[in-house]
């Protein structure tokens, strides 16, 4: 099998298979397995496999016996090799605060006195400018986390409201935080100056800087008070800020702290249909209407962008599979997301040599050609600007809404009443994920 995905060559296995379908298609069946190795300009170029040397694929008596050189293989499992580098890394300690507070109204942990204590002298000493490079707490972090103590704070039952040794810490370090904190970072901990007890206006008087940070502001006001926003005001914040852009690893538009606080407070207040539809629709036309393909059927596969770490992922070979059939399928996703950071369908196809930076148009004509019959598509491709938010997703922690919209996006369309359109999507969290299948 190694050596068919490094060098395909003609199999005689495939006729020997014996497949109980009325016609099943055994040379599409081959041309599907391999596909992406094909050099067209209107399909896919291939690509000699980036491969680097592990032995946790292959032993070295069963890389000696498929005639490999060691130094030739790379292990698609290690998905952290996939990290782009250029990302800055969120402090630890502050993040594991944040996988604890940063989520729903009964599964957030609040931190125990201990807990609080070591976080804000983290956070003052960052700010400071005493903690550098990966020890330094992000702005985006900052925004994450107050917001996550905010809504606990205006929202949340009793039971995951603030502890007592977190009102402690609180009361213990605010008055050193406030006057070293940036105004964004105080307006999302204390939004109305009531939660701090020190009587601040800064938080009630922020607005943030131009238009689009301003509309921000406005919307982050009814998040932090644990409310909900509509359609409209959801896809005008999302089409205001983004795509994010970068000058040396910082963000030159819209605040980090209020972007990561927006998303992950949405989160936190569970999300309703109209501002997940928000979330999915936002971007549906960033480079145009998707393109109508010419097929019978056609299946889009949503897994979750940020891969598996414990269990085999199968939706690639699983469209291959039906390709044979005469079954379309289109998968979709990126080459690495977090939080989890795990394996992905791009990670294995670019281990094969496959070409992933497909246009959707390109896609149609994979999903069209009766000798292939699947696609893929990156994020990266078809929808930069949602692409542009990897990196703040890594120093949110939690997932976003997004990661749930992103997996029911349908980036080829097939002609209504003619033709069959279905969906599969993989539910992680129920009823979360299944309630966005059902709004569409």
């Amino acid at each position: 099998m190694m050596r068919a995905l490094l060098a395909p060559q003609p199999s005689p296995s495939f006729s020997s298979i014996n497949i109980n379908s009325r016609n099943p298609n055994l040379y599409r069946t081959r041309t599907s397995f391999l596909l992406f190795m094909r050099v067209a300009d209107h399909h896919l170029s291939e690509r000699k496999s980036r491969l680097s040397a592990t032995r946790a694929v292959l032993d070295s008596a069963t890389i000696e016996q498929l005639g490999l050189k060691e130094s030739d293989i790379r292990n698609p499992a290690i998905s952290s090799a996939y990290r782009n580098s250029k990302f800055p890394k969120p402090n630890q300690t502050v993040l594991e605060a944040q996988a604890r507070v940063c989520t729903g109204p009964t599964q957030t942990r609040p931190l125990s006195e201990e807990q609080a204590f070591k976080v804000l002298d983290t956070i003052l000493r960052s700010v400071r400018g005493e903690l550098k490079d990966e020890e330094l707490v992000s702005t985006a972090q900052l925004g994450a986390f107050f917001a996550g103590m905010t809504i606990r704070a205006n929202a949340f039952p009793e039971a995951t409201q603030w502890s007592e040794g977190e009102k402690h810490a609180m009361n213990t370090f605010w008055p050193l935080l406030v006057r070293a904190l940036p105004p964004d970072v105080i307006f999302i901990a204390d939004p109305e100056g009531s939660i701090m007890g020190l009587g601040s206006s800064i938080g009630p008087q922020f607005v943030g800087n131009g238009t689009g940070e301003m509309r921000l502001v406005g919307a982050l006001r009814e998040i932090l008070a644990g409310g909900h926003l509509g359609y409209e005001e959801v896809q005008g914040v999302l089409r205001d800020v983004l795509p994010l852009t970068f000058d040396v690893g910082k963000s030159t538009g819209v605040s980090e702290s209020l972007l990561s606080a927006f998303l992950i407070g949405q989160r936190m207040n569970r999300e309703t249909d109209r501002e997940l539809r928000a979330y999915c629709l936002a971007f549906d036309d960033e480079l145009g209407p998707a393109p109508i393909a010419d097929v019978r059927s056609l299946t889009h596969y949503g897994e979750p962008y940020d891969g598996n770490t414990r269990y085999f992922r199968s939706t690639l070979f699983v469209a291959a599979v039906r390709s044979c059939y005469g079954e379309s399928s289109m998968l979709h996703g990126v080459e690495w997301m977090p939080p989890k950071g795990g394996v992905t369908e791009e990670q294995m196809l670019k281990f094969m040599g496959a070409n992933t930076n497909l246009s959707s148009h390109q896609a149609k004509e994979l999903v069209e050609d009766e000798e292939v019959g699947f696609a893929y598509i990156s994020q990266h491709e078809a929808r930069p600007s949602l692409y542009s938010l990897i990196g703040l997703r890594e120093h949110i922690k939690k997932r976003p809404p997004l990661a749930t919209t992103e997996k029911i996006q349908q980036f080829i369309r097939v002609r209504m009443f003619v033709c069959i359109s279905m969906l599969v999507v993989h539910i992680m969290h129920v009823p979360l994920d299944a309630r966005v299948v059902f709004a569409f």
